[in-house]
C-alpha cells in the first residue's frame, strides 16, 4: 500500500498540473476512459483517484468498498475498467471478479492488492481479470499495468508470470503443488477469513454460504494442510495471512 498512497500524497500537494501528458485515450475518438475502484480503505480509493485523474483520458467513475456497490456503479456507470482489491468489506475479490465478468461482460479487472501474487496470479486470470499489480508498485507502474489491460494485454509481473508458467509444468508432471496453492479459490478465501479473526457465521455472512458450507471447508482446508484441529488451524491461518509466502 506504501507505494500508492505515499506516491499519491506527494503528487497531490507537490504536482500541479505540470504533470498530466498526452496519452490518447483507450475508447477511440477522444473518449474518456472511466475507471472503478473497488477497495475497503478510503485511503487507497482516493490516492488511486488522484492517480489516475491526472492521466487526461482516464477518469474515475465510481467507488466502492463491497461487492453489492461495485456490481451497482459498474453497471450504472458502466465502466470500462475496474481496479479490484482481493480483501473487501463483507465480500471477496475473487467472487466479485466472477461476478463482474457475468453481469458486465464488456468490463476489464486489473487487481491491485497486497496479497501473494505468486500464489493469486492464476486464480485472478482464471476468475476473469485481465491482471494482478501490488500496491507496494510505483504509480507509474501501476499506470502501465492500467494501459495493458485496457489495451487488451495481461499484466503480470516477471516472477509471476515464471511461476505460473513453472507450476503448469510442474503439475503435468507430478499433479502436485506446495500446500496453499493446493486449495480451491473458496477454501483460500475462507482460510483468509479465519485469519482476519472471524468464526464460521461471520466467514458465512461474508461468503454468502451457509454456516455448515463453512465447517466443510474448514474441515477439507484442515486435512489438505495436515493439521490436527482447529487451533492449529487457526494458528496456521493467522501466520499465513501475515505473510502470505508461509
Amino acid at each position: 500500500m506504501t507505494g500508492v498512497v505515499e506516491m499519491a500524497l506527494f503528487l497531490n500537494v507537490f504536482g500541479g498540473n505540470q504533470m498530466k501528458n498526452s496519452h490518447h485515450s483507450h475508447t477511440g475518438n477522444g473518449d474518456i476512459t472511466r475507471v472503478l475502484v473497488v477497495d475497503d480503505h478510503p485511503l487507497v480509493r482516493e490516492s488511486l483517484k488522484i492517480i489516475i485523474e491526472r492521466e487526461p483520458d482516464l477518469t474515475v467513475c465510481g467507488e466502492a468498498e463491497d461487492r453489492e456497490q461495485a456490481l451497482e456503479l459498474a453497471a450504472a456507470f458502466k465502466a470500462h475498467l475496474a481496479i479490484v482489491d482481493l480483501t473487501l468489506k463483507n465480500s471477496h475479490g475473487l467472487e466479485l471478479i466472477k461476478d463482474l465478468g457475468n453481469r458486465c461482460p464488456k468490463i476489464k479487472i486489473l487487481v491491485l492488492s497486497m496479497r501473494d501474487e505468486t500464489l493469486y496470479a492464476e486464480r485472478v486470470i482464471r476468475a476473469g481479470a485481465r491482471g494482478f499489480i501490488s500496491k507496494q508498485e510505483s504509480p507509474g507502474k501501476i499506470l502501465l499495468a492500467i494501459r495493458q489491460v485496457l489495451s487488451g494485454e495481461i499484466h503480470l509481473s516477471e516472477k509471476a508470470s515464471a511461476r505460473v508458467v513453472s507450476k503448469v509444468a510442474r503439475s503435468s508432471r507430478t499433479g502436485t503443488g506446495s500446500s496453499a496453492e493446493g486449495l480451491t479459490d473458496r477454501e483460500i478465501q475462507v482460510f483468509e477469513l479465519i485469519g482476519a479473526g472471524q468464526g464460521t457465521r461471520q466467514i458465512a455472512t461474508t461468503l454468502h454460504i451457509n454456516a455448515s458450507t463453512v465447517e466443510t471447508y474448514r474441515a477439507r482446508i484442515k486435512e489438505k494442510l495436515n493439521l490436527k484441529n482447529a487451533i492449529e488451524l487457526l494458528q496456521c491461518a493467522i501466520r499465513w495471512s501475515n505473510d502470505p509466502k508461509y
